[in-house]
Protein backbone atom coordinates (compact mmCIF):
# COMPACT_ATOMS: atom_id res chain seq x y z
CA UNK A 1 0.00 0.00 0.00
CA UNK A 2 1.40 3.60 -0.87
CA UNK A 3 3.54 5.71 1.73
CA UNK A 4 0.49 8.40 2.00
CA UNK A 5 -3.05 6.25 2.71
CA UNK A 6 -4.37 5.90 6.35
CA UNK A 7 -3.48 2.27 5.89
CA UNK A 8 0.04 2.81 5.94
CA UNK A 9 -0.14 5.43 8.73
CA UNK A 10 -1.89 2.52 10.80
CA UNK A 11 0.82 0.23 9.91
CA UNK A 12 3.39 2.41 11.05
CA UNK A 13 1.61 2.95 14.49
CA UNK A 14 0.43 6.61 14.55
CA UNK A 15 -3.11 5.99 14.27
CA UNK A 16 -5.34 3.38 15.17
CA UNK A 17 -8.68 2.26 14.20
CA UNK A 18 -11.80 1.23 16.49
CA UNK A 19 -13.49 -2.11 15.93
CA UNK A 20 -17.23 -1.23 14.80
CA UNK A 21 -19.56 -2.46 17.38
CA UNK A 22 -23.30 -3.24 16.82
CA UNK A 23 -25.88 -2.21 19.54
CA UNK A 24 -27.65 -5.17 19.30
CA UNK A 25 -30.31 -3.68 21.82
CA UNK A 26 -30.83 -0.27 18.97
CA UNK A 27 -30.80 -3.69 16.67
CA UNK A 28 -33.93 -5.16 18.05
CA UNK A 29 -35.73 -2.30 18.56
CA UNK A 30 -34.93 -1.65 14.63
CA UNK A 31 -36.42 -5.45 14.36
CA UNK A 32 -39.62 -4.41 16.69
CA UNK A 33 -39.87 -1.04 14.41
CA UNK A 34 -40.13 -3.13 11.31
CA UNK A 35 -42.65 -5.72 12.80
CA UNK A 36 -45.40 -2.50 13.57
CA UNK A 37 -45.03 -1.19 10.44
CA UNK A 38 -45.99 -4.36 8.45
CA UNK A 39 -48.48 -5.20 11.11
CA UNK A 40 -49.78 -1.19 10.94
CA UNK A 41 -49.69 -2.21 7.19
CA UNK A 42 -51.48 -4.72 6.95
CA UNK A 43 -54.27 -3.47 9.34
CA UNK A 44 -54.61 -0.81 7.02
CA UNK A 45 -55.17 -3.26 3.85
CA UNK A 46 -57.70 -5.26 5.90
CA UNK A 47 -59.66 -1.99 6.93
CA UNK A 48 -59.12 -0.82 3.46
CA UNK A 49 -60.95 -4.04 1.93
CA UNK A 50 -63.69 -3.88 5.03
CA UNK A 51 -64.59 -0.61 3.66
CA UNK A 52 -65.02 -2.00 -0.19
CA UNK A 53 -67.18 -4.87 1.42
CA UNK A 54 -68.90 -2.46 3.20
CA UNK A 55 -69.57 -0.37 0.40
CA UNK A 56 -70.58 -3.03 -1.92
CA UNK A 57 -72.83 -4.44 0.98
CA UNK A 58 -75.32 -0.94 0.93
CA UNK A 59 -75.33 -1.18 -2.87
CA UNK A 60 -76.90 -4.48 -2.77
CA UNK A 61 -79.08 -2.80 -0.40
CA UNK A 62 -80.05 -0.19 -2.40
CA UNK A 63 -77.99 2.50 -1.42
CA UNK A 64 -76.49 3.83 -4.91
CA UNK A 65 -76.28 7.40 -4.05
CA UNK A 66 -72.66 7.67 -5.04
CA UNK A 67 -72.60 11.14 -2.95
CA UNK A 68 -73.58 9.46 0.18
CA UNK A 69 -71.21 6.65 -0.51
CA UNK A 70 -68.29 8.88 -0.65
CA UNK A 71 -69.30 10.26 2.50
CA UNK A 72 -69.30 6.98 4.33
CA UNK A 73 -65.67 5.93 2.77
CA UNK A 74 -64.44 8.81 4.65
CA UNK A 75 -65.28 8.09 8.00
CA UNK A 76 -63.50 5.34 9.70
CA UNK A 77 -66.49 3.63 11.41
CA UNK A 78 -63.63 2.14 14.18
CA UNK A 79 -62.83 5.23 15.55
CA UNK A 80 -66.40 5.55 17.05
CA UNK A 81 -66.01 2.15 18.75
CA UNK A 82 -64.06 0.59 21.94
CA UNK A 83 -60.79 -0.75 20.10
CA UNK A 84 -62.03 -3.99 21.66
CA UNK A 85 -64.59 -4.12 18.58
CA UNK A 86 -62.65 -3.11 16.32
CA UNK A 87 -62.50 -5.69 14.13
CA UNK A 88 -66.36 -5.81 14.26
CA UNK A 89 -66.41 -1.58 12.59
CA UNK A 90 -67.27 -3.12 9.44
CA UNK A 91 -69.98 -5.67 10.11
CA UNK A 92 -73.49 -4.31 9.38
CA UNK A 93 -74.54 -4.53 12.90
CA UNK A 94 -75.32 -2.13 15.43
CA UNK A 95 -72.73 -1.97 18.39
CA UNK A 96 -72.43 -0.81 22.06
CA UNK A 97 -70.94 2.41 22.77
CA UNK A 98 -71.46 2.52 26.50
CA UNK A 99 -73.78 4.37 28.75
CA UNK A 100 -76.54 1.80 27.43
CA UNK A 101 -76.26 3.75 23.51
CA UNK A 102 -75.24 1.98 20.41
CA UNK A 103 -73.71 3.31 17.12
CA UNK A 104 -75.94 2.31 14.77
CA UNK A 105 -75.94 -0.55 11.63
CA UNK A 106 -73.93 1.08 8.21
CA UNK A 107 -77.19 0.11 6.61
CA UNK A 108 -79.09 1.95 8.76
CA UNK A 109 -77.07 5.03 8.46
CA UNK A 110 -77.05 4.79 4.87
CA UNK A 111 -80.90 4.81 4.79
CA UNK A 112 -81.69 7.01 7.12
CA UNK A 113 -79.58 10.11 5.56
CA UNK A 114 -80.40 8.87 1.93
CA UNK A 115 -84.24 9.50 2.52
CA UNK A 116 -83.26 13.08 4.03
CA UNK A 117 -82.11 13.93 -0.18
CA UNK A 118 -79.51 16.01 1.29
CA UNK A 119 -77.68 19.19 -0.72
CA UNK A 120 -74.62 20.86 -0.25
CA UNK A 121 -75.92 23.55 1.53
CA UNK A 122 -78.32 22.21 4.00
CA UNK A 123 -78.38 22.71 7.41
CA UNK A 124 -79.39 19.61 9.40
CA UNK A 125 -80.34 18.81 12.85
CA UNK A 126 -79.48 15.86 14.25
CA UNK A 127 -80.95 14.39 18.10
CA UNK A 128 -78.70 11.93 19.23
CA UNK A 129 -74.98 12.50 18.71
CA UNK A 130 -74.17 9.03 20.17
CA UNK A 131 -70.69 7.92 19.26
CA UNK A 132 -70.61 10.97 16.50
CA UNK A 133 -70.17 8.32 13.44
CA UNK A 134 -73.49 9.63 11.88
CA UNK A 135 -72.85 13.23 12.55
CA UNK A 136 -69.30 12.66 10.58
CA UNK A 137 -71.17 11.50 7.60
CA UNK A 138 -73.66 14.25 7.69
CA UNK A 139 -71.05 16.54 7.75
CA UNK A 140 -68.97 15.34 4.74
CA UNK A 141 -72.59 16.08 2.72
CA UNK A 142 -73.81 19.50 3.87
CA UNK A 143 -73.19 22.79 5.21
CA UNK A 144 -73.62 22.61 8.87
CA UNK A 145 -74.29 19.97 11.51
CA UNK A 146 -76.04 20.88 14.59
CA UNK A 147 -76.09 17.50 17.02
CA UNK A 148 -78.00 17.75 20.21
CA UNK A 149 -77.02 14.89 22.65
CA UNK A 150 -78.37 14.31 26.54
CA UNK A 151 -75.11 12.36 27.82
CA UNK A 152 -72.52 14.54 28.42
CA UNK A 153 -69.80 11.87 27.97
CA UNK A 154 -70.83 11.06 25.05
CA UNK A 155 -70.91 14.45 23.27
CA UNK A 156 -66.84 15.16 24.63
CA UNK A 157 -65.58 12.39 23.01
CA UNK A 158 -67.82 12.78 19.70
CA UNK A 159 -66.17 16.33 19.93
CA UNK A 160 -62.85 14.92 19.88
CA UNK A 161 -63.47 12.22 17.30
CA UNK A 162 -64.34 15.34 15.10
CA UNK A 163 -61.34 17.36 15.81
CA UNK A 164 -59.24 14.79 14.90
CA UNK A 165 -61.24 13.80 11.85
CA UNK A 166 -60.60 17.92 10.75
CA UNK A 167 -64.43 18.00 10.78
CA UNK A 168 -65.18 21.98 11.65
CA UNK A 169 -68.48 22.33 10.23
CA UNK A 170 -70.24 21.05 13.49
CA UNK A 171 -71.84 22.48 16.36
CA UNK A 172 -72.62 20.03 19.38
CA UNK A 173 -74.95 20.56 22.57
CA UNK A 174 -75.64 18.91 25.38
CA UNK A 175 -79.32 19.17 25.81
CA UNK A 176 -82.82 17.62 25.93
CA UNK A 177 -83.18 16.17 21.74
CA UNK A 178 -87.24 16.84 22.48
CA UNK A 179 -86.56 20.81 22.79
CA UNK A 180 -84.37 20.28 19.31
CA UNK A 181 -82.08 23.51 18.60
CA UNK A 182 -84.08 26.65 18.05
CA UNK A 183 -81.43 29.31 17.76
CA UNK A 184 -79.70 27.30 15.05
CA UNK A 185 -83.06 26.62 13.27
CA UNK A 186 -84.84 26.29 10.84
CA UNK A 187 -83.00 23.47 9.58
CA UNK A 188 -83.55 21.67 5.88
CA UNK A 189 -83.66 18.01 7.27
CA UNK A 190 -83.81 16.56 10.91
CA UNK A 191 -82.60 13.34 11.95
CA UNK A 192 -83.46 11.63 14.72
CA UNK A 193 -81.50 8.59 16.35
CA UNK A 194 -83.56 7.56 19.23
CA UNK A 195 -87.04 6.21 18.87
CA UNK A 196 -90.03 8.84 20.47
CA UNK A 197 -93.22 7.46 21.24
CA UNK A 198 -94.37 10.41 19.46
CA UNK A 199 -93.18 12.93 16.68
CA UNK A 200 -92.14 16.22 18.98
CA UNK A 201 -94.06 19.03 17.93
CA UNK A 202 -91.41 21.32 19.15
CA UNK A 203 -89.16 19.26 16.03
CA UNK A 204 -91.43 19.83 13.35
CA UNK A 205 -91.37 23.45 14.04
CA UNK A 206 -87.86 23.69 13.45
CA UNK A 207 -88.45 22.43 10.11
CA UNK A 208 -88.03 24.97 6.88
CA UNK A 209 -90.60 24.74 4.39
CA UNK A 210 -89.88 21.82 2.48
CA UNK A 211 -87.59 20.49 4.64
CA UNK A 212 -87.49 16.75 5.34
CA UNK A 213 -87.24 14.43 8.88
CA UNK A 214 -86.45 10.79 9.51
CA UNK A 215 -87.35 9.72 12.87
CA UNK A 216 -88.13 6.11 14.46
CA UNK A 217 -91.20 5.80 16.36
CA UNK A 218 -93.02 3.90 18.47
CA UNK A 219 -92.57 1.94 21.71
CA UNK A 220 -93.23 -2.34 21.37
CA UNK A 221 -93.03 -1.83 17.58
CA UNK A 222 -90.96 0.96 16.24
CA UNK A 223 -91.54 2.46 12.38
CA UNK A 224 -89.03 4.43 10.55
CA UNK A 225 -91.35 7.43 9.26
CA UNK A 226 -90.15 10.38 6.80
CA UNK A 227 -91.77 13.73 7.50
CA UNK A 228 -92.28 16.57 4.92
CA UNK A 229 -92.98 20.08 5.76
CA UNK A 230 -95.15 21.73 2.85
CA UNK A 231 -96.19 25.41 4.60
CA UNK A 232 -98.41 24.78 7.70
CA UNK A 233 -98.79 20.78 6.06
CA UNK A 234 -96.83 18.06 7.03
CA UNK A 235 -96.76 14.71 5.20
CA UNK A 236 -95.92 11.66 7.07
CA UNK A 237 -94.55 8.28 5.35
CA UNK A 238 -94.05 4.71 6.83
CA UNK A 239 -90.31 3.59 5.70
CA UNK A 240 -89.80 0.25 7.36
CA UNK A 241 -89.63 -1.46 11.08
CA UNK A 242 -86.67 -0.60 12.98
CA UNK A 243 -85.03 -1.35 16.34
CA UNK A 244 -83.53 1.83 18.44
CA UNK A 245 -82.94 3.10 21.88
CA UNK A 246 -85.35 5.04 23.47
CA UNK A 247 -85.48 8.96 22.94
CA UNK A 248 -85.59 10.21 26.20
CA UNK A 249 -86.50 13.74 27.35
CA UNK A 250 -83.94 15.57 29.72
CA UNK A 251 -80.32 15.72 29.63
CA UNK A 252 -77.64 13.40 31.65
CA UNK A 253 -74.56 15.04 33.28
Amino acid sequence: MGPDTDFAAVDAGYVSITPLHVDSTAYKALELLKDWLNKAEVEKNMLSRSMKDLLTMLKQHGINDERLLEAMSKVPRELFIDEALSHKAYENTALPIGNGQTISQPYIVAKMTSLLELQATDSVLEIGTGSGYQTAVLANLVHHVSSVERIKILQWQAKRRFKHLDLHNISTRHGDGWEGWVSKGPFNAIIVTACATEVPQRLLMQLADGGRMIIPVGEQQQMLKFIRRLGNDFHYQSIEAVRFVPLIAGELA
